[in-house]
């Protein structure tokens, strides 16, 4: 075994003197490693890089010292770009609902003023339009056929502008949705044969269907 290392020894020290021979302008020109004449890395018999006096560890390269040449992670992946928001659904859109009130349940008879129980009424229906952006609310009023067409004109209308009036300031719907009109006598809901030969209060109470205010709305629920 001693003459074995002997020999490879010898080798190590013949090919040593080879290339520091061959090395020597490399070596000048202040080259890490040695390079032979055609500008080739020299290298031991046991095809080792041989540093020069001027190696530093910041001058390893990865072909002589791999263990000393840190490894260039691959770059990440840039990130995804953020899924878009889908935009909110739309808010339902709602049928036009009509209402109709008794005006018997709204008002006295042949009166305008709103009543405590009509009062209540309108509440209860203003409580089941919440979350509902209005496009329009309509307050149409009738009258049965007792009196004039003007008179019940006039009663009509003015019994759809107190529905109005009573939305507005007392449930706080805007103005400017709500929209009046009044149709008298024109649209009854009783046939002219209905309640024939009737006086006084049996024609009152015979005709109290045709006596009411309709009111319909049209607008968008919103979404919860």
């Amino acid at each position: 075994m001693k003459i074995v290392s002997m020999k490879n020894l010898f080798v190590c020290v013949a090919a040593a003197a080879a290339v520091l021979s061959s090395g020597i302008a490399a070596a000048q020109s202040k080259d890490a490693y040695l390079q032979d004449s055609r500008g080739v890395l020299a290298r031991s018999a046991f095809n080792l890089c041989w540093r020069t006096g001027y190696w530093t560890p910041a001058q390893a390269i990865a072909e002589c010292d791999p263990d000393l040449v840190k490894k260039v992670e691959p770059a990440a992946p840039p990130p995804k770009a953020a899924e878009p928001t889908p935009p909110p659904p739309p808010a339902p859109k709602l049928m036009p609902e009509k209402v109709t009130f008794s005006a018997d349940a709204l008002f006295d008879f042949d009166k305008a003023v709103l009543k405590p129980a009509g009062k209540e009424a309108l509440d209860k229906f203003a409580d089941k339009l919440n979350g509902v952006k209005y496009e329009v609310i309509i307050a149409i009023g009738h009258a049965d056929r007792i009196g004039s067409d003007a008179y019940n004109k006039k009663l009509s209308m003015r019994r759809a502008e107190s529905v109005k009036t009573y939305l507005v300031k007392e449930k706080g719907i805007a103005a400017n949705r709500v929209y009046t009109d009044g149709k008298g006598e024109s649209d009854p809901v009783t046939k002219p044969k209905d309640c024939a030969g009737k006086k006084g209060k049996a024609l009152i109470s015979c005709l109290q269907p045709d006596r009411r205010v309709e009111v319909e709305v049209a607008g968008t629920r919103a979404v919860k």
